[in-house]
């Protein structure tokens, strides 16, 4: 027993050491076969020998039981935001000022454009790890942050130690990750930040661990046992620790050598596997720190220069359309690839025909291109004067050009549909939709095995699904009797899901997944649902005229009809599932609208918190509103609410209710 729990201890030693190589220092020593043979013989030793536990062990980061909901962490140290400049001539005037106090040198960091968090660790071992939430108050993203791989488990100080860090998403797994989305018709997200932000602040943390995070770190926020005279001192030690520390760290003795070194890093700034949006300049001098002090939100030894957003000019080839899956046709522009931000862009949507008209831009026109949130190409403004004469007015398509059936544009709207259902490209997305993880969550089953499916003539709508056997997929191309047999089981489990899961699935136009859950409540059954009419649609929560007009030309289409019952054979479950439910229903009876920018929540995370206790969410404030939940810039609604007399309530208040205080 004693030569096994050596071998175990072993692997976690070498496994983390290999870590540390490969996602700390980029320096693999090992090929990922070799690595993925020692992770397997640990696995399997940890599972026959469970009484050699430990939470620490490499096989413990890919994410625990979900949360309920993030605790609240109140930092030792306040984590403060710094002040922005925007120009050299700003960044001088720092200089002066903190010149007027102290003769410092400086420290040039990159600003990496992530999430702000603390990590603390006590004997040598990771315990918390908190959002910077208001700056005083963080969430609890512990089990989230552990999922990282190159934050250190465990590290060689005995004594208390608090550092802080950026949280990011590297550019290649967030392009990925955004394919992905995209394949899903899910909403992709507009920057690397926010997919970081909103990786790390999952309840459930096997979501954050698929999501490829990475961290740099910063400062010392606080420690025992030693102390530093300079900041780069620190970061020095941090790294000897085994910390992933702040990247091209320059000290510089004056601010012509800080700006020198921004203009320099500014050039580099595209070739970075993650990204940037500016630099920051810190007092070197620990002690001068303390001398500068702080305002109530930012610290006056420390300044943020911001880039400014980068602009290149390139002609559009050509505009072409894709088909989604309820039927958009969205334009896409053609460009002559061009480098911009860090990548090549030779694409960028045009969203409808009414954009293209606004900017009157057309085929071989010059245009100049940026990067929304650094990231997503869009084209800001046509280049007129360069205009020849040769360019071509585009023109929305007739027909549609995935299956030449009939397209209108819907009063209101500014899109243009296919009308026909029987549309590949909208069949494919559809199926892609229903598999998803907030329809009927299917795991396996995504883009490529779909198309799979479909080459093969397997299926030809969601409902094929159901009849699919072992023996039809096994040989199928990058199957196998495992991933066969594995796509078997996941298509079984999905019928038993509740039906909110597969009324959503179904993909009916402005039926998201709370209107789902308020028709499955309202209705329990399938078939009552098939039978519904406008006037009882409207009694449904939140289900309005358009859903209500949607819902009945959904059930109304034949084609639909005979899809339906082809679930319904399948042994689909179409009734509501009667869920035991001993939680504490202190929002029972009351109504919440959230408003403006939440800190610590999302806005879905926000209203599951509010329905798991029994309340209800709603997008307009109304007499029935019993509170409104206010974040920043909170705008028509929280007006409306104070007409009202409404109470409003921040997330403090909120998290208060949330325990009972109030």
């Amino acid at each position: 027993m004693e030569s096994i729990k050596k071998r175990i201890e072993d692997l976690r030693k070498e496994i983390e050491y290999h870590n540390y190589r490969y996602y700390v220092l980029d320096d693999p020593q090992i090929s990922d076969f070799e690595y993925d043979k020692m992770l397997k013989e640990l696995e399997k030793l940890e599972k026959q020998h469970p009484e050699f536990y430990d939470e620490n062990s490499p096989t413990q980061r890919v994410g625990g039981v979900p949360l309920k909901e993030f605790k609240q962490v109140r930092h030792n140290i306040p984590m403060l935001s710094l002040q922005d400049v925007f120009s050299f001539e700003e960044l001088r005037d720092w200089d002066r000022r903190v010149k007027g106090e102290v003769e410092a040198e400086y420290v040039v960091e990159l600003k990496i454009d992530g999430l702000s968090v603390c990590l603390a660790y006590e004997n040598g071992v990771l315990k918390t790890a908190a959002t910077r939430g208001d700056g005083i108050i963080g969430e609890d993203v512990t089990l989230n942050v552990r999922t990282i791989k190159s934050v250190p488990l465990k590290i060689g100080y005995p004594y208390a130690l608090e550092v802080r860090g950026e949280v990011y998403m590297p550019k290649d797994a967030f392009e990925k990750l955004n394919i992905q989305r995209e394949e899903m018709e899910q909403p992709t997200f507009a920057n690397p930040r926010n997919a970081a932000a909103g990786s790390l602040r999952q309840l459930d943390s096997s979501i954050t661990a698929e999501r490829k995070l990475d961290i740099f770190i910063f400062n010392v926020q606080r420690i025992e046992g030693k102390s530093f005279e300079k900041h780069s001192e620190a970061l020095e030690f941090l790294k000897s620790l085994g910390f992933k520390v702040s990247p091209e760290r320059i000290v510089c003795k004056n601010i012509d050598e800080v700006i020198e070194n921004i203009e320099k890093l500014s050039q580099i700034r595209g070739e970075l596997p993650f990204e940037i949006d500016g630099i920051v300049v810190k007092v070197n001098e620990l002690n001068y720190r303390e001398i500068l002090g702080q305002t109530a939100k930012t610290p006056r030894w420390a300044v943020a220069y911001k880039f400014p957003a980068e602009k290149k000019k390139t002609k559009v080839k050509d505009i072409i359309v894709q088909v989604g899956r309820t039927g958009a046709i969205t334009p896409t522009a053609l460009l002559e690839p061009v480098r911009i931000a860090g990548s090549t862009v030779s694409r960028a949507t045009l969203h409808n025909e009414d954009y293209i008209r606004q900017k009157d831009i057309r085929i071989g026109d010059s245009v100049i291109i940026q990067k929304a949130g650094e990231i997503i190409p869009e084209v800001v403004e046509v280049v007129f004067e360069d205009r020849d004469g040769d360019e071509v007015i585009f023109k929305m398509p007739s027909k549609c050009p995935e299956c030449g059936g009939d397209v209108v544009r819907e009063e209101g709207e500014a899109a243009l549909r296919c009308t026909n259902i029987s549309c590949p490209a909208q069949l494919k997305r559809s199926i892609i939709h229903f598999a998803s993880r907030d329809a009927m969550n299917i795991e396996g089953l995504g883009p490529q095995i779909i198309n799979l499916l479909m080459e093969n003539n397997l299926i030809h709508d969601a409902a094929d699904l159901y009849y699919l056997k072992f023996e039809d997929i096994v040989n199928l191309e990058r199957m196998g009797k495992k991933s066969a047999q594995n796509l078997i089981d996941a298509i079984e489990r999905s019928k038993g899901n509740d039906i909110d899961k597969f009324i959503f699935g179904l993909g009916i136009r402005y039926i998201g997944s709370k209107a789902a859950k308020n028709l499955a409540k309202y209705f329990k059954k399938i078939d009552n649902l098939l039978k519904s009419s406008y006037e009882e649609l409207i009694q449904v929560e939140e289900i309005g005229d358009k859903m209500a007009q949607s819902i009945i030309s959904f059930f109304k289409e034949e084609h639909n009809k005979n899809l339906i019952e082809k679930f319904k054979n399948a042994g689909i479950n179409f009734e509501l599932l009667e869920k035991e439910d001993n939680k504490n229903k202190i929002f029972e009876g009351l109504t919440f609208v959230l408003t403006g920018s939440l800190s610590r929540y999302t806005r879905k995370e926000a209203e599951s918190i509010i329905e798991s206790l029994g309340g209800k969410v709603s997008s307009s404030v109304s007499k029935k509103t019993n509170y409104v939940l206010a974040g920043e810039d909170a705008g028509s609604k929280l007006k409306k609410a104070q007409e009202l007399q409404i109470k409003i309530i921040s997330e403090n208040e909120f998290e208060d209710m949330i325990r009972g205080v109030v």
